[in-house]
């Protein structure tokens, strides 16, 4: 079968109790190819029997696996890392004509579930509890991790595997079972991806697609146990009021803005090439993309001379042929970011390059990447999430003005520095208010240290011993071998325990 054939076959599928079901749904949403404009498939909007269906069977299946021993389960994910990596060009292949980044993006993307799968099949077996001295001789005190239950995940369409599978690795190594409602541009994807996972229990893992209709019903169920969402901070809010609710925990990681400070003593060179990666890497639609760089006034012209040479080189196309920059995931996020851009430029910023739509290729959602100047510090271009191919600049006079910056926003998720000085980079650790920060080496993750944001980014951590910790729950044992009588504590209270006025002070 070619692979355009199944797009048309995985249309309108679920992925039920480890199977591939044909949706009952009488509402299908269309999925169209953003680099070409072709519609290449549809997605079920799931109707509310077929997802109480698959909660039933979630949790049905989570105990089956949470009863499995935690050698087996790690057995299971290392052999499920092993199949991604065996065929990770299969699945960037679905990547790339869903969401439209270049190939080469799309194949790292699948490389790094792997990595994910791995790690967390190794921590949990070394996260699973443990013992403390006891408060009374001949006890055993201790802790043991237990799983929550049915996690539900919802994700976004830029990196629809990975951040599938930094959660989906935690929360089944912990004992969990899964519900994915993936996003609607990328659902194919994910739907496809599942036939690696074909060894886990049926109704481990299962997808049902659609629209927000969908998210909430899973969300406000009272048979799921937590939510791990990435996305917007207005659907963030309401789900952490559904959870509270059910007082169900969330995680969240819920957009970013972040800042990218380059000072004089930082190689200018690799600084540009940095500073070009961050803000353009997928078309800018990156949580953690630099989306406002703070230059020092000394190399502020030189800096964005040389950005303009990076920019220029960059090729723009489609995702599977040879370029740097694809599409926009969709033509309602190209017209968001336009028009972003244009009250950027009403607001007196001054286009170095690009804005625009690019001649060729004719079809698409494509847009040029973007340099701006003279951009004030509270511009809306600053303040708010760009989520598009863009670097606006402000020049600052000094080291502090530029971490006052960096700071004066609602956003915490990632910051970036380029500096060799290293007074300026110890200050920045500890003054800088971000989740994640890059000195002199943007944009990349370690699955064993915490991913995740503080303010209006989020809350809780994906990645590391922190990110598995997100899908269990604490349980203390206080165990007395002998069954004794614990006469120190119980009834009745000794009469040299009472209250005596006599012996107050």
């Amino acid at each position: 079968m070619s692979l355009s054939a199944e797009l048309s076959k995985l249309s309108g599928m679920l992925y039920l109790g480890g199977q591939y079901l044909k949706s009952e749904a009488t509402v299908h949403l269309d999925v169209i190819d953003p680099a070409t404009e072709d519609r290449i498939g549809e997605i079920a909007d799931t109707p509310e029997t077929e997802i109480e269906q698959v909660i039933t069977l979630a949790n049905l299946a989570q105990k089956t696996w949470h009863a499995k021993d935690s050698r087996s389960r790690a057995t299971l994910l290392h052999e499920i890392a092993a199949r991604i990596r065996r065929d990770k060009t299969l699945y960037a292949w679905f990547i790339t004509r869903e969401e439209g980044k270049p190939f080469k993006e799309s194949v790292d993307e699948v490389s790094w579930c792997a990595t994910a799968l791995d790690y967390y099949a190794e921590i949990a077996r070394h996260e699973a509890g443990k013992i403390a001295g006891s408060t009374v001789p001949g006890q055993f005190h201790f802790m043991v991790k237990e799983p929550l239950g049915t996690v539900v995940i919802i994700l976004p369409f830029n990196f629809p595997l990975v951040l599938l599978c930094w959660e989906l690795a935690a929360a089944i190594a912990a004992g969990n079972s899964v519900i994915v409602k993936p996003h609607e541009q990328t659902s194919i994807t994910t739907l496809k991806f599942m036939e690696v996972l074909a060894d886990l229990p049926d109704g481990l893992v299962q997808v049902v697609t659609g629209g927000p209709r969908v998210a909430q019903h899973l969300v406000k169920s009272k048979d799921t146990h937590c939510v791990a969402y990435t996305g917007s901070i207005p659907i963030a809010q309401e789900i952490m009021k559904s959870c509270a609710e059910r007082l169900k925990p969330a995680l969240i990681e819920a957009s970013g803005n972040d800042p990218f400070i380059i000072m004089p003593s930082a190689p200018l060179d690799i600084a540009v090439r940095g500073a070009a990666f961050a803000a353009y890497l997928n078309c800018g639609q990156v949580c953690t993309a630099a989306e406002r760089f703070y230059v020092h006034e000394s190399i502020h012209d030189e800096f964005v001379n040389r950005l303009l040479l990076e920019t220029e080189k960059l090729r723009i196309g489609n995702g599977l042929h040879n370029v740097d920059i694809g599409p926009m995931a969709t033509n309602r996020q190209r017209e968001r970011f336009e028009a972003l851009l244009a009250r950027a430029k009403a607001q007196g910023a001054t286009f170095i390059c690009g804005g625009k739509r690019p001649t060729e290729p004719k079809q698409g959602w494509f847009v040029q990447p973007t340099i701006l100047t003279d951009v004030a510090a509270d511009s809306e271009i600053i303040t708010h999430e760009a989520f598009g191919p863009v670097a606006p600049i402000c020049r600052v006079k000094n080291f502090d003005e530029a971490l006052e910056l960096a700071n004066n926003s609602e956003f915490g998720l990632g910051a970036n520095l380029y500096s060799c000085d290293m007074q300026e980079t110890m200050q920045a650790v500890s003054a800088i208010q971000s989740g994640i920060l890059w000195i002199n080496a943007p944009l990349l993750d370690n699955d064993a240290l915490p991913f995740g944001g503080r303010k209006l980014s989020g809350i809780g951590r994906q990645l590391g011993a922190e990110g598995l910790a997100q899908f269990q729950t604490a349980k203390f044992v206080m165990l007395d071998p002998g069954a004794s009588s614990q006469d120190f504590w119980w009834f009745p209270y000794s009469q040299t325990e009472s209250y005596d006025p006599t012996k107050i002070k």
